[in-house]
């Protein structure tokens, strides 16, 4: 039955494919066998995965991938130190051959697709791993449309707040000016009705002169 899958790449699927490869690396296998590898448990082909390899995974590994490779060289020393003069005289000749087959089936990570060639020489790119990749590129594009959206939205949300905001000042403005002139009119009346008070509580005193007029004396 062929490999045939479509679904998102999942953080376990990435973990598994990262700690897949830097094992390899370490034990100076070739990352090609990798990916097989990772195909079979995920049921993906070896190309979707060293497509997801180049293009999100490795590049959050850098730093794990050089510390394998220090250790594969490690490892190579060690088991060289163990192996006759002979085969030790022909161990850089096998260890460039496996650099120069690492670089060749790895290219450096690359946000388009990345066609792979297989032990075999054949493409291993397939149909739906270019259908995987368009689709997540489909479903980036349709999140950017919709925060687009939503921030457009927030916008004229703001503007119609900035205007009522707006006619809201205008109106307290108004309604402080009519406070201000009612507190005014009703000062003065107080002041008139005081007025009003004192004059009718007023009584006129007169005092009778020796020559017979009448002096008004309570003012």
């Amino acid at each position: 039955m062929p490999k045939v899958r479509q679904d998102a790449w999942s953080h376990e699927d990435d973990l598994l494919l990262a700690e897949t490869v830097l094992r390899h690396i370490r034990e100076g296998s070739t990352q090609l066998l990798a990916f097989e590898e990772v195909g079979d448990i995920l049921n993906r082909t070896s190309a979707a995965c060293g497509f997801r390899w180049n293009a999100e995974v490795r590049q959050k590994y850098e730093q794990a991938v050089e510390l394998a490779k220090k250790q594969r060289k490690e490892k190579k020393r060690n088991e060289a130190k163990q192996q006759p003069l002979l085969q030790r005289q022909h161990k850089p000749v096998v260890y460039q051959a496996e650099k120069q087959e690492e670089d060749i089936l790895l290219p450096e990570p690359s946000k388009a697709p990345v066609i792979q060639q297989e032990e075999t020489g054949h493409s291993g790119l397939q149909l739906e791993d270019v259908i995987e990749f368009l689709t997540s590129l489909q479903k980036e594009t349709t999140a950017s449309g919709n925060i687009q959206h939503q921030f457009s939205q927030l916008e004229m949300q703001n503007q119609e707040l900035l205007e009522q905001n707006k006619y809201l000042n205008s109106q307290l403005e108004s309604m402080t000016e009519d406070y201000q002139a009612l507190i005014q009119i009703m000062d003065r009346a107080r002041k008139m009705v005081m007025l009003d008070e004192q004059d009718q509580n007023y009584k006129p005193q007169f005092l009778m002169e020796k020559n017979g007029n009448l002096e008004n004396v309570a003012r």
